[in-house]
């Protein structure tokens, strides 16, 4: 059995549609495929704008200024979007749980795993390892799940800009 299936791709695809937010539904359902998400989920005329609502109240906890305020936030979303655990072997992929109702559609769906799985990231991995990009004017979400924990950049690339800002202040500075 898989113990943790919600975990680290979870908050990397909700990082995922956080810093490149699909224009359609089918894009979410491709991105949701490409983190690992294998079943079929009911299409809804609104679908798109209610997995945009379910993100923004992710986002709340990304930004969130401290562990009880994130904490705060993810248990009232856990509360809402949960169900009962429940044993499932779809797909061939072995048995594993599920937070959520069997056929939940795709907002639901998505509101069950990110806030679980980012639960489960943060208190396995360390309540700072969600923020945003620490290289200005960047505010792309940075999901740590580096061996040790101190990932403060999107993208090498913004690594390296902060890098070269860092160094010209010094210099600027003789």
């Amino acid at each position: 059995m898989h113990l943790n299936p919600y975990g680290e791709y979870a908050v990397l695809l909700a990082g995922s549609l956080a810093d490149d937010w699909p224009a359609t539904r089918s894009g979410i359902v491709e991105r949701t495929r490409a983190y690992g998400m294998t079943m079929a989920f009911p299409e809804r005329a609104d679908d798109h704008a209610r997995c945009r609502a379910v993100l923004d109240d992710w986002l709340r906890i990304v930004d969130a200024p401290g562990p009880d305020e994130r904490a705060a936030l993810l248990n009232a979303q856990m509360a809402a979007a949960t169900a009962y655990p429940r044993m499932t072997d779809h797909n061939g992929e072995g048995w594993h749980l599920h937070y959520r109702d069997v056929d939940d559609d795709l907002p639901r769906v998505l509101h069950a795993v990110l806030s679980v799985g980012t639960a489960l990231h943060l208190t396995t991995r360390g309540m700072h390892r969600l923020g945003r990009c620490a290289a200005a004017p960047c505010t792309n979400v940075v999901v740590d799940v580096s061996r040790n924990g101190t990932r403060r950049y999107c993208s090498p690339r913004c690594g390296s800009r902060d890098a070269v800002r860092r160094h010209r202040a010094r210099r600027s500075g003789r």
